[in-house]
């Protein structure tokens, strides 16, 4: 059994960016979230936002919609049922790998 540090290396890299996570931790508490709520949310800078929502629709995590409320454009993005097995996953492993890490000693 490779030991809990050698299993960070093999976490999936597009989930485990920091502002990724982020963000697919936030949709997975919801149905769907605006655009504005995240960027509040997560902190980052519009143009940093929509690149890695964009590398999370082309990896099929996400669906973004842009529609009108009245005269205002409102993009929403949603965990697809894909992405929101993979957070979940995710999390479950970094519980596990915390979990090992703590039992491991250099003894």
């Amino acid at each position: 059994m490779p030991e809990p540090f050698e299993e960070i290396a093999g976490l999936d890299k597009l989930i485990h960016e920091p502002a990724r996570l982020a963000i697919l931790t936030a949709l997975s508490a919801c149905r769907k979230a605006d655009f504005l709520y995240l960027q509040r949310l997560t902190g980052l800078t519009k143009g940093n936002l929509s690149s890695h929502m964009a590398k999370l629709e082309e990896a099929g995590l996400v669906v973004i919609t842009k529609q009108f409320e009245g005269k205002k454009p409102v993009t929403y993005l949603q965990l697809t049922t894909v992405g929101r097995s993979a957070v979940e996953q995710h999390w479950k492993k970094l519980e596990a790998l915390r979990n090992g890490s703590q039992q491991w000693s250099q003894d």
